[in-house]
Parts: structure tokens; sequence; C-alpha cells
């Protein structure tokens, strides 16, 4: 090409250029056109690069064109994205803008989770009636766990609690606590008669997970050590917390059983809080729940923490509080309880 053609196709190349700079719509398309007209590749770039081919004394002034025809088609570039940069702001205002017209949104409450919520009456309660709350470590010995607690090595009883160790071995063996009974034997190790506890806590059994029962699960255990503490003041504490907590209307029942650390040992039941005693289907129709159990502190677990049973006597009850949160609340399935979903715990 001669350089009047050259010099010609440039200022074509500003005019077509305006033409589709001002067609632009939006910043990305701008974008497009400006590679376009002024990339490595555009026809602008091709005409700096054909100068090459003309004569030399023709070179200036067809160099001084192409640059001209570039800064022309920049400041047309700058100028076209400035424009929509205010229009894109404004319209980004307009989006953003608060209708206050229509109110909040408000906020959601937070739910304390339902086994919060039961621990912290339970500890009122008992609160309320004199005791104090008691704590202690889920990591334990045997000797705390067990022996203190008349299960010897090789007792039978020790089969009811198939529990979680950590270490086997010598010089004791250490565990996972099967019940919060340890924190009793640690409180009267401590501290002289008389005693008046209540401890809640965690506990850990290898148990297979079904409805009513988890691997981990929650305890509470009362503890009272005095002298002239006989089982009518057993029982009697145990119906002044059924009342306590669910109402004069229900009530407390007790039936013989077993305990290693307990003599005379006995399980309660409480009247069904559904029904109030009448049958229904959370009761089996007989009335009554199952809570848990309870007795005389036996003279060999004073003997252990260095109490002497013949000056005084003592008794213990405990009871699972998931159990209780499952029928406080109709959960069908204890792992409701630890599933994490929040909308559960909106429920209660």
């Amino acid at each position: 090409m001669t350089a009047t053609d050259l010099a010609a196709t440039a200022d074509e190349l500003v005019a077509s250029g305006r033409a589709s700079i001002a067609a632009a719509e939006t910043l990305a398309a701008l974008d497009d056109v400006a590679r376009t007209l002024l990339g490595k590749t555009s026809r602008l770039n091709e005409i700096r690069e054909a100068i090459k081919s003309v004569e030399s004394g023709d070179r200036a002034a067809i160099g001084k064109s192409v640059a001209a025809a570039r800064a022309a088609l920049e400041a047309e570039v700058a100028e076209r994205r400035a424009a929509l940069g205010a229009s894109a702001r404004a319209e980004s205002l307009v989006a953003d803008r608060l209708d206050l017209t229509i109110g909040g949104r408000g906020y959601r409450r937070g739910h304390l989770h339902p086994v919060t919520r039961i621990w912290r009456e339970l500890e009122d309660v008992f609160v309320g009636m004199g005791y104090r709350v008691a704590e202690g470590p889920e990591v334990e010995l045997d000797w705390y766990n067990f022996e203190a607690l008349n299960f010897p090595p090789g007792h039978p009883a020790r089969a009811m609690q198939d529990t979680l160790y950590v270490k086997l071995g010598t010089p004791e063996a250490v565990m996972l606590r099967t019940h919060t009974s340890p924190v009793q034997v640690r409180v009267m190790e401590n501290n002289k008669p008389p005693i008046y506890v209540v401890a809640l806590g965690r506990a850990y059994r290898r148990d297979t997970l079904d409805a009513r029962h988890s691997p981990v699960f929650h305890q509470i255990e009362c503890l009272t050590v005095d002298r002239g503490i006989t089982l009518g003041d057993l029982l009697g504490t145990i119906e002044m917390f059924v009342h306590a907590l669910f109402g004069p209307n229900i009530s407390a029942r007790f039936n013989p059983s077993y305990f290693p650390f307990t003599e005379p040992s006995a399980e309660f039941a409480m009247t069904c809080v559904f029904c109030e005693g009448a049958g229904c289907a959370v009761c089996s129709r007989t009335g009554w729940v199952e809570l848990g159990g309870c007795g005389m502190v036996d003279p060999n677990v004073f003997r252990a923490v260095g109490i002497d049973p013949e000056e005084y006597t003592g008794f213990a009850f405990g009871f699972g509080i998931d159990r209780l949160v499952q029928l406080l609340y109709g959960v069908d399935h204890i792992k409701n309880l630890w599933d994490g979903d929040v909308r559960f715990a909106a429920q209660f």
C-alpha cells in the first residue's frame, strides 16, 4: 500500500472505531471493542507494521497519522468508560437503596438445647433444697469408677456397664467414667460429713445407639451423708424433687432392686407426666415411667473413703437426664438430641 492509502485507512479506522465505541452499552462490551481497535492484532497495529514497506521519506508522516489515530481512539474509549462507569454506579445506588417502608427482617432468637434447659432446672431444684453442685473428671481411674463403689475386680456387676477404656494395665486402669458416681467418691474423700451434693455430667458406655440409649449420655446423682439419715429421708427427698420439678400431681413409687454401692437398693418411677397416671402409649398404659435408681450408701463405700459407717449413714440416687428430656418433650429417638440441627432446638 502507498503512504496515502495507509493514512486514509488510519482515518477510516478512527471514524468506524468511534461508532463502535459509542455503541458499547456495558463496560465489558467496551473492553472487547478496545481490544479490537487497539490490541496487538488490531488493524491499526497492522498499519503501523506496514510503515516499513513505504518509502523512507513518507514514514514519518504515516507514523504521525497512526499515532494520532491511536490517541483519538484511546481518548474515545476513556470518555465512554467514564460515562458507562457513572451509569453503572447510578444503577447500583438505585438497586442497593434501602426501602425503609417495607420494615426490617427482625432477629432470630437463639435457643437453649433441651438437655441444657433441663440440666439448669435440675440444678435450681436441688440448690433450692439445700444441695451444692459438685463436679469431677470424665476420664477416671478404676478406683473411683468401680472399686471404691464396691465393684471389686471380677465383680459380676461390672458387666452391667461396658466400659470404654483409655488405658489398661498397671498400675491402674484409666477409663471414661460409666456414671457420675465417681464424683461422690471424690467428694467424700475430700469433705467431712455432713455432705449434701448433686453431680451432673456426661458419662460413657459401650452401648449400641437406639431410641433410648447412646454411648454418650448425661446423668445426675444426688448424695446425702449425715448422722441419722434413714430410708425415709431418701424416699421423702425423691418425692419432694418430683413435686418440685413436675408439680403436685406427680408422685414417685419404689421397687426393690440391686446396685453394688447401695444397700438396700431400689428403682424409682414417677407418675407419667403425659397422662398423670391414667395410662397412655408413653407409659405403656401403666401410668408410671421408670426414672432411676436409689438406695442407702453401702457401708463398704463409706469405709473406702474413710467415713465411719457406724456414725454416719447416707443415701444416693440418680437418673439419666437425656431420658428425662425424651419424656418431657416427647422426643422419640435420642439421636435427635445430638444431630446438631438448629431447627430441632428452636422447637423448645
